[in-house]
């Protein structure tokens, strides 16, 4: 046993017996001191004694301040609470060999009445603690600028916590604020996720939180706060797991790899190019390791040895056996040569392949040597087969051309004249002339020739008739030429004469007028007589113009004058002839204005039942609502709107509102039976008609389209026929205009077959006075009576004539004598009020 130790001495007497006991205070592992109110040391156990390496007597009696660093002293001695609570802390203690750092816990004891100790101090010794903290803090403040030198963005997720932690870093790549607040919720994140790139980071992310890995890394773009696309190479990695197996905790990091991706696709664009342009240029390249012997083609390699890509490259031997046997020698010590010194070099060989073609390669290389040490041959082979035969026909082309130097240059003056003449009148050409007009200091008259009915004879008998005529037409120029004119043809059935020497008006008309005379003479050819004409306009230098090419221009105005007024004519050049060219231009470009502004307003005349008058229709006609010069009839306009082809676009215009106007009277009540409109020949011939009609939906038997006789009824195109046909489908009956004056035949008219005929007013206004001239309208209303069409007289001006046509079998009448054409609102004023039959009209029927 161990003998009983006497009670350390205090300084205030012994100890209570409730009080720590010497041998109780030795046998407690950690240092213990036991203070006082005053902060005075009453008591010591031994490893308190050993830690400070002090004596009893050096510390009881002392005040702790003597052995606490001054810094740590509040620590110790001025910890609050109640008695019984305890609490820790680590301060620096000074003893005899150093300082020394202690976790120090502090706990109240019952005060001793003679001792007053009312403290109790354990120490631990805490260095060592210390010291791993401090690393700790090195490791973490080591591993945080780490991670921010190289832009890794933490991030931790504890799902348990339910803390998302995100690092300055993380947020940076984002463009976001080191502080802003962040929504880590999957919802709200993957919305930042690149749309096509969803599908994938969701895959990842379940294989993660399934367990399934441990560690992910995936790639992905995300919106940056500036609007554009980054991408982030995102790593993951599990560091803690729940009951069920499924990680609760994962720590990873984000970087921003935009310009690596960026890189990446810039080296990838250039492979692609780089293989395009090998592809294009058919070059092979390989490589050879002189080390080990093992060559690599690419695919245009084995093609051009004509070897199967799926096999192996050739060996050195093998390489060999491909050459020609004359080139073999020389490429070999070529190759060899190169080795040796190892510089770049460039080889020319022929090979035979497998298949027997012979082929010309070049080839050129040059050494490296790779990262493991090896040295390789690096070249490209390109056949150059093509190029050879290309020289070669160029060596053979030149010698040829160097022996027929002088048949070259006959060749050459034989193109440069076949370049500036016709081949087939053997005149000069447009070129030529333009050339001619522009070196010429003077020139006197020109005479712009265009041939009348060669259309005609070129497409009945052919383009060899065509020819002939040509010819002929250029044999009656020169004849009629003088020796300094210049004669051209300078399109398909036009010729120029230009007239260098000075000669009057009359001598230039005199010239024209026997050209026309000489084109008026019918040609034989085949067994049969052609006749062609010849439309010319002359324009005359009179001293005011430098140009000559301003010359050809106004003989091309009077050309078009002389065509306009009927051909097999000519027409002189005058101020007054350009003054009326400008006019209809001027009238031209306001018909385009009021074809875009809709000034164009149908007029409506009445049709009426030739018996009861009662009224049987209307007929549209148009009419120009002119800003300035007021309503315009069609006479003031329509020629120039058919010469600049605006006549398809007005027609279509007024069908659109006629109809529109139509239906207003139905739904007012009017009892209008049916509304006709005059078709040109250009809109009957527009692809257009029958789908604009169409679309329109106009009732069967409401609608008549109005033709001129004159559209040559006889002949009329197929297309023509297939657009008649068509309207007939869908409703729209056919009407003939003016007939009795143009060429329709009774075989046009079975062919036709036409709702209603109107005879010409040049028939009905003599038909009061002249019997013969009743006969032929009676004839005529026979006619179309018989082939069940309907007849309209127009023209009926007085209510002599509407008696008289009524009692000759006329089915509908229409002239001023029972309405003129109206506006429309004139017209619905008229159409409410009725249509009376004046007495006249029932006298003169009661006379005849």
């Amino acid at each position: 046993m161990t003998e009983p130790r006497e009670p350390i001495d205090t300084g205030s007497g012994p100890m209570r017996q409730d009080s720590l006991a010497p041998h109780a205070m030795d046998h407690i592992p950690a240092g213990v001191l036991l203070v006082d109110a005053g902060n005075v040391i009453r008591a010591a156990n031994a490893p308190a004694l050993r830690m400070l390496g002090r004596t009893a007597e050096e510390v009881i009696g002392a005040s702790i301040a003597a052995f606490v660093h001054g810094e740590d002293l509040p620590a110790v001695v001025a910890f609050e609470g109640a008695e019984g609570a305890e609490e820790a802390a680590v301060a620096r203690f000074i003893g005899a060999l150093g300082t020394h750092a202690m976790l120090v816990s502090r706990a109240a004891l019952p005060a001793a009445p003679r001792a007053g100790a009312t403290t109790i101090l354990t120490m631990l010794p805490a260095d060592r603690l210390v010291s791993e903290i401090a690393s700790l803090r090195k490791d973490e403040t080591r591993w945080k600028y780490a991670l921010e030198s190289a832009l890794e963005g933490v991030w931790d997720h504890d799902f348990e916590t339910g803390n998302l932690f995100y690092s300055s870093t993380w947020r940076r790549l984002r463009g976001l604020a080191d502080d802003a607040e962040v929504d880590g919720t999957l919802e709200k994140w993957i919305e930042n996720v690149h749309p096509d790139d969803r599908a994938h980071v969701l895959a990842c992310i379940a294989r993660q939180d399934s367990g399934e890995a441990k560690f992910n890394t995936f790639q992905y773009r995300e919106r940056h706060a500036d609007g554009r696309w980054i991408w982030i190479e995102s790593r993951g990695a599990s560091v803690a797991y729940g009951p069920d197996g499924k990680p609760c905790r994962i720590i990873g990091t984000d970087t921003d790899i935009t310009a690596r991706k960026e890189a990446e696709a810039r080296l990838a664009e250039v492979s692609r190019r780089l293989q395009l342009a090998l592809d294009v240029s058919r070059i092979g390249v390989f490589e050879h390791n002189l080390d080990t012997g093992v060559s690599h083609w690419d695919e245009a390699m084995f093609r051009m040895y004509g070897l199967d890509p799926a096999g192996e490259a050739p060996s050195s031997a093998g390489w060999e056996s491909f050459l020609h046997p004359e080139d073999k020698v020389v490429a070999i010590k070529r190759v060899n040569d190169a080795i040796a010194s190892g510089t770049p070099f460039t080889n020319a060989f022929r090979i035979i392949r497998p298949d027997g073609v012979v082929r010309h390669i070049r080839s050129n290389a040059a050494f490296h040597t790779d990262l493991d040490g090896a040295t390789r041959l690096v070249g490209a082979n390109w056949d150059i087969t093509d190029d050879i035969a290309l020289q070669e026909e160029l060596r053979r082309a030149k010698s040829f051309a160097e022996a027929r130097n002088s048949e070259l240059e006959a060749a050459r003056v034989s193109i440069e004249y076949n370049a500036l003449h016709d081949h087939l009148t053997d005149l000069p050409n447009r070129r030529y002339l333009d050339r001619i007009l522009t070196e010429a200091r003077v020139v006197n008259a020109i005479l712009h020739i265009d041939l009348d009915r060669f259309k005609q004879i070129n497409d009945t008998l052919g383009h060899q008739a065509g020819d002939a005529m040509l010819v002929h037409a250029a044999d009656v120029l020169r004849s009629h030429a003088e020796r300094d004119d210049f004669i051209a043809r300078i399109g398909g059935d036009e010729f120029v004469i230009v007239c260098r020497s000075g000669r009057g008006s009359i001598h230039l008309e005199e010239l024209a007028q026997g050209i026309i005379q000489a084109f008026r003479r019918p040609v034989p050819y085949a067994g049969q007589l052609c006749r062609l004409g010849a439309s010319i306009g002359v324009a005359v230098n009179e001293g005011r113009l430098t140009d000559p090419r301003q010359l050809l221009m106004d003989a091309d105005i009077a050309l078009y004058r002389a065509k306009s007024l009927g051909r097999d004519r000519f027409e002189v050049f005058s101020d007054e002839m350009q003054n009326r060219i400008l006019t209809a231009k001027r009238i031209g470009d306001e018909l385009r204005e009021a074809l875009e502004k809709r000034q164009f307003i149908p007029y409506y005349q009445p049709q009426f039942d030739a018996r009861s008058l009662e009224i049987t229709g209307v007929e549209t006609l148009v009419r120009w609502s002119h800003p300035a010069r007021g309503v315009l009839a069609p006479m003031q306009f329509l020629k120039v709107a058919e010469d600049i082809n605006l006549l398809a676009a007005i027609d279509r215009m007024v069908v659109e509102m006629a109809y529109a106007d139509f239906r207003a009277w139905q739904r007012q009540g009017l009892a209008i039976p049916k509304i006709s409109v005059n078709i040109s020949s250009r809109r009957l011939r527009d692809p257009q008609l029958v789908s604009d009609v169409r679309e329109m939906k106009i009732p069967r038997g409401v609608m008549s389209f109005e033709l001129l006789e004159s559209i040559f009824l006889d002949e009329f195109e197929d297309e023509v026929a297939e657009t008649i046909a068509a309207l007939n489908e869908l409703g729209i009956d056919i009407e003939i205009d003016d007939f009795g004056t143009g060429h329709a035949s009774i075989i046009g008219l079975l062919k036709l077959n036409p709702a209603r005929l109107k005879i010409d007013r040049a028939l009905v206004g003599p038909v009061t006075e002249n019997r013969k001239q009743q006969k032929l309208v009676r004839a005529i209303i026979d006619i179309g009576h018989s082939l069940n069409i309907k007849v309209v007289a127009e023209g009926v001006e007085t209510w002599t004539h509407a008696a008289l046509l009524a009692d000759l079998g006329c089915d509908v009448l229409q002239g001023y004598a029972l309405a003129k054409p109206m506006s429309r609102e004139d017209f619905e004023r008229l159409a409410r009020k009725g249509f009376d039959v004046p007495r006249s009209f029932s006298e003169a029927r009661r006379v005849r």
